[in-house]
């Protein structure tokens, strides 16, 4: 009826939709889905967790490969074992990062047993197979008269500077095939050896 006029009745625009941005998932709410075996959900997982997890790596093993590598397990045991996440008992963030410094400090123990293994076989090259006397014997003596003499030490001696002198043995190894401590075994081939230069000193 009006057209136009002052008192025409207002127009009501229809109200603007505004777009809300979702919240972000927390890690506990991935760590969930991704135990139902959505694998998007573990993407984001990992994207949210690897930069710390990385970070406590490398505090602990001071080496970035090895952080990294270290890194690496420690996101796949989270994908593998997710199911066992109990929010009851921590948070999702808490309970990555103890599996993260479990590994990581697994890896250093394992570095320091390799390289004391590495240090004691060093060590037991060097160990000399036997002494000066049983070489000297060895370039002057013939094996007839080694022999005689040998049936002059007691049963242990002859055992001990037989391995050593014959079988090219270590002490250590000397000591483990006769089943005796290894400063028994070093007294036993010395002795052993001092009986056998007086008695080849006498065959000459």
């Amino acid at each position: 009826m009006f057209e136009n006029g002052a008192g025409a009745a207002p127009r009501h625009e229809p109200p603007r939709l505004t777009a809300v941005a979702a919240e972000p998932l927390t890690a506990e709410a991935l760590l969930h889905r991704t135990a139902l075996g959505e694998d998007d959900a573990f993407a984001d997982l990992y994207d949210l967790m690897a930069p710390r997890v990385y970070g406590l790596c490398l505090r602990v093993l001071r080496d970035p490969a090895q952080a990294e590598e270290v890194a690496q397990e420690v996101l796949l045991e989270v994908w593998r074992t997710a199911t066992r996440f109990d929010e009851r008992r921590g948070s999702a963030g808490a309970w990555i990062t103890t599996i993260a410094h479990r590994r990581a400090v697994d890896r250093v123990r394992s570095a320091q047993a390799a390289g004391e293994r590495e240090r004691r076989a060093t060590a037991e090259a060097a160990e000399p197979e036997y002494d000066s006397v049983a070489e000297t014997a060895a370039n002057r003596m013939e094996h007839r008269q080694v022999r005689r003499c040998l049936k002059t030490l007691t049963e242990l001696q002859r055992q001990a500077v037989t391995l050593a002198y014959y079988g090219g043995h270590t002490y250590r190894q000397v000591a483990a095939l006769l089943e005796t401590a290894v400063p028994t075994v070093k007294t036993r081939i010395r002795d052993g050896l001092g009986k056998l230069r007086d008695c080849l000193e006498v065959a000459r």
